[in-house]
């Protein structure tokens, strides 16, 4: 269940009068059985949500009904938050997100409000748990354009302490990536952080959420693969992060980085698109055997199990 959206309809009661099922719905960008579902839990924590039957019927809060203070863990603050910030847009959203922010602890609020001004999401899948300290640290640091000190375990397993520069954090599939002028951080991966002086210069270099994907596209792993395809690049379906395109005239050149190339030649097959391997040699086999494979299952007799 949302705990976002449940506390976004708990704001849309708390505005008084009865509101009906349908327009709560609307509101919330869910369906009328998923409403009813939120009032009931809103109700299973002693709030006072009552229904009214009938055609202008909906929900209220008994009269009389204020909500107590709201005491928030800084990892719960920040996972409704995120709930509420990267979900359908919608005003009830908004005014449940301005509401968390104002009862709030001050220094809470600020680091939670650095976090909204600078993350942004790649995909709908929302990032796993990350140590909510770091995470917030080097939000501050984004916003407040000042340099932060973190212990980074690479993905060779080699530790470092470093100092960095973040202009934004990113959500993009499982993970949270910290995007700075140079490289690209994998949150998990960073095991302490603390603030340094701030910066002075240039303004942050560009989007933050292109730049991890650009960077994810292009890691040094063992294969470098690129392939023109026909076509353009809105016509190319492919998973965020994982190749960098290029639109020629009438191709698209697709740069990606593998660090094994049996899974390649079924993604270009899924493209379904006429297209040339410019490197490596070695794709060119890959692509022949899947090839052959195909022939030789699509040649044999169907056994239907009768």
């Amino acid at each position: 269940m949302s705990t976002a959206r449940v506390l976004a309809l708990l704001e849309l009661l708390q505005g008084g009068g009865t509101r009906r099922v349908a327009d709560l719905a609307d509101r919330l960008g869910v369906d009328e059985r998923t409403v009813r579902r939120y009032a009931e839990h809103l109700t299973d924590l002693d709030i006072p949500v009552r229904s009214v039957r009938g055609r202008y019927g909906g929900y209220h809060l008994a009269p009389g009904y204020r909500m107590p203070p709201l005491m928030l863990t800084d990892d719960e603050a920040v996972a409704v938050a995120i709930g509420l910030h990267s979900g359908p847009d919608s005003l009830a959203a908004e005014s449940a997100l301005s509401k968390l922010r104002r009862v709030l602890p001050k220094q809470l609020a600020d680091r939670l409000g650095a976090l909204l001004d600078t993350a942004s999401f790649t995909t709908a899948q929302r990032p796993g748990p990350a140590d909510t300290n770091v995470l917030l640290t080097i939000a501050k640091a984004a916003r407040d354009q000042q340099a932060v000190e973190i212990t980074y375990t690479d993905r060779h397993g080699q530790t470092s302490t470093r100092s960095i520069t973040p202009y934004g954090v990113v959500g993009h599939g499982d993970h949270w990536y910290v995007a700075t002028a140079d490289r690209t951080f994998r949150l998990d991966r960073i095991a302490a952080a603390s603030l340094l002086a701030a910066t002075e210069g240039a303004p942050p270099p560009g989007d933050a959420a292109d730049a991890v994907l650009r960077s994810l596209a292009t890691t040094p792993w063992a294969h470098r693969v690129s392939v023109r395809v026909q076509g353009t690049v809105q016509e190319l379906r492919l998973p965020p992060g994982l190749a960098v395109l290029t639109q020629l005239e009438n191709e698209v050149r697709v740069e990606l980085r593998a660090e094994r190339l049996d899974w390649v030649p079924a993604l270009l097959a899924g493209l379904d698109r006429p297209f040339v391997i410019e490197t490596p040699d070695e794709l060119r086999d890959h692509v022949r055997q899947l090839a052959d494979r195909l022939r030789r299952i699509s040649g044999r007799p169907v056994d239907v199990g009768l």
